[in-house]
């Protein structure tokens, strides 16, 4: 009775910290782009490299966080049924573009060298992409969001200073000011790049 009474303690215990179990930020983002990288170095197609890399960036990127932030003030004028298509049509167009351009690189190695913890909910993570006799060193900063310790997920990739979401957002709202904010304007966008 005593042992199975320490085994339910146990059980407990274990169940508890693997529940309460937070990931750093840094050692996040370490892990997922050695994922990437291996992923890289393997004798695939470039098709299945891009089938693999989707699969990571819907584990470790907030794609609607990121669509929702790309899209700008339009958003809160959308109805329901609007903001699930958008929703649907921007991860494809993020998960394709996303994964087109990593796949041109072989082996890229990153290293994680430090973090700069904003808040609660953001951490900024610092990286440098090694250089190569084909390209420059480029530095890299990955925001973090951490509101949840177990499940960061990443915000936004800042290359050398530029945002890539504030890039994408500048890219949709002149795209929405081009044909008078008529959000089917940036669906048909959106969809006739996936198509592609």
């Amino acid at each position: 009775m005593k042992f199975r009474k320490t085994i339910l303690v146990i059980i407990f215990y274990i169940l508890t910290l693997s529940s309460s179990f937070s990931i750093e930020a840094d050692v996040f983002i370490q892990s997922t782009v050695n994922r990437a990288s291996k992923i890289l170095s393997e004798n695939l197609s470039k098709d299945e490299k891009i089938n693999k890399l989707k699969i990571i960036a819907e584990e470790t990127v907030d794609i609607r966080g990121i669509g929702f932030y790309t899209l700008g003030s339009i958003r809160k004028s959308l109805d329901e049924n609007q903001k699930k298509k958008y929703s649907k049509l921007f991860r494809e167009y993020f998960l394709k573009s996303f994964s087109s351009r990593l796949s041109e690189y072989t082996n890229p190695e990153i290293d994680v060298f430090s973090k700069d913890i904003l808040s609660e909910n953001y951490t900024i993570v610092n990286s440098l992409l090694k250089g190569t006799s084909e390209r420059p060193e480029v530095k890299i900063d990955w925001r973090v969001y951490t509101k949840d310790p177990e499940n960061p997920l990443i915000r936004d990739l800042i290359i050398e200073g530029l945002s890539l979401a504030r890039t994408q957002k500048e890219e949709f709202a002149s795209i929405l000011n081009s044909n008078d904010n008529d959000i089917n304007a940036l669906f048909k966008t959106l969809k006739e790049f996936s198509k592609n």
